[in-house]
């Protein structure tokens, strides 16, 4: 670790330690004043700042030995400790409300910039639920898109193993420090996903496990996609906490339909009746957030800043072009043409009109 970043991850520790000091409080002080200069302020400069009295006595006497001491053990575990303005921070969990400060990761952080979905359910999951959520991951994977879940049994645990069995690319979200594996039968698993995967944690190293945590997991999960598939569900469940979560983070929530026998069905049910994209496969999931993901994966805002580098958009002009043609100029298979024609048209920079398609002036 590069001095100039282990001096930035000890303010971050500083600030993370400070109980009642979030992200919001940060960003506003960042307004008028350097966040790595506000440990070097007096007590009246931050009063002046409009800091709560205990926030600046945990700010002028931060405990340095303990933080020493963190430090060390994040080194001789491997964990990187993620810090808010740290280049690796994902763009997309940054967009939520209460985004954590510090993300303390073992694997692959490269992962945290990845496109992702999330998918969540019952931990008491029949075998077809399984095999539904290990079968989806295993395609979202083959398709580009990386995993994100939280360990739990069940659901869960399925589609990570779904995931493992294609590119490996998933993402496990712990209520716990990620040095600390709940439940325990996952442990095997979680060392599978630190390989080949991320293990991802807000909470300080030799958290254990305990109830009021796994809410706050389950809004990193679905802060860190573009959508979140919940596969079996009961009405009351953490499942639906993440749902909420997403629709909360204006993200999108699919459900599995089930049978109306099934209690799992029930909160997948709800859901739907909720307005959630009832989902059969993942091209429902695919077609619903604008993806095309067979020659690249595109999002809806991707495509909506897209111009002329584009190479459609390149070949195209504002006179009338075959879908033939077009396919002829850029070698893209038509059937895959079509898809993208189709994102393009959705984000308004395409029209389909008689004979083929135009490309729409920009003003």
């Amino acid at each position: 670790m590069l001095e100039t970043e282990k001096n930035e991850l000890r303010i971050w520790l500083v600030f993370y330690l400070c109980k009642g000091l979030g992200v919001q409080t940060l960003l506003k002080l960042k307004q008028h004043i350097e966040l790595d200069q506000l440990l070097l302020l007096s007590e009246m400069q931050l009063q002046q700042l409009g800091l709560k009295p205990d926030i600046i006595n945990q700010i002028l006497h931060p405990d340095y030995s303990y933080i020493n001491k963190l430090e060390n053990y994040l080194i001789e575990q491997k964990i990187f400790a993620i810090c808010y303005d740290h280049p690796a921070y994902p763009p997309l969990l940054k967009e939520i409300v209460s985004a954590p400060l510090i993300l303390f990761c073992r694997g692959d952080i490269s992962l945290l910039q990845a496109p992702q979905l999330a998918i969540v359910g019952s931990r008491s999951a029949t075998a077809n639920g399984c095999h539904i959520a290990s079968e989806f991951a295993y395609q979202l994977n083959e398709q580009g898109v990386t995993v994100t879940s939280g360990l739990a049994g069940g659901i869960d645990a399925a589609a990570h193993k779904g995931s493992l069995a294609a590119s490996g690319k998933t993402i496990a979200v712990l209520g716990t420090g990620v040095d600390v594996i709940y439940p325990k039968r996952n442990k095997l698993l979680a060392m599978q996903i630190i390989e080949r995967g991320l293990l991802v944690s807000e909470f300080l190293p030799g958290t254990k496990a305990h109830a009021a945590n796994f809410p706050r997991r389950n809004r990193i999960i679905s802060g860190l996609s573009y959508g979140t598939v919940v596969v079996e569900a009961e009405l009351k469940s953490g499942s639906l906490i993440t749902a909420r979560y997403a629709l909360e983070q204006n993200r999108e929530v699919f459900a599995v339909p089930g049978s109306v026998l099934n209690e799992l069905s029930h909160g997948c049910h709800f859901l739907i009746k909720q307005g959630a994209k009832l989902t059969e496969n993942v091209d429902d999931i695919f077609e619903e957030l604008g993806l095309f993901v067979k020659n690249g994966l595109y999002s809806k805002d991707e495509v909506l800043n897209c111009d002329d580098e584009e190479p459609l958009l390149a070949e195209l002009g504002y006179d009338v072009m075959t879908v033939d043609e077009l396919s002829n100029k850029t070698n893209i298979p038509i059937e895959q043409l079509l898809t993208r024609l189709l994102d393009l048209e959705l984000s308004n920079h395409v029209e389909r009109v008689l004979g083929g398609y135009v490309k729409l002036r920009r003003y």
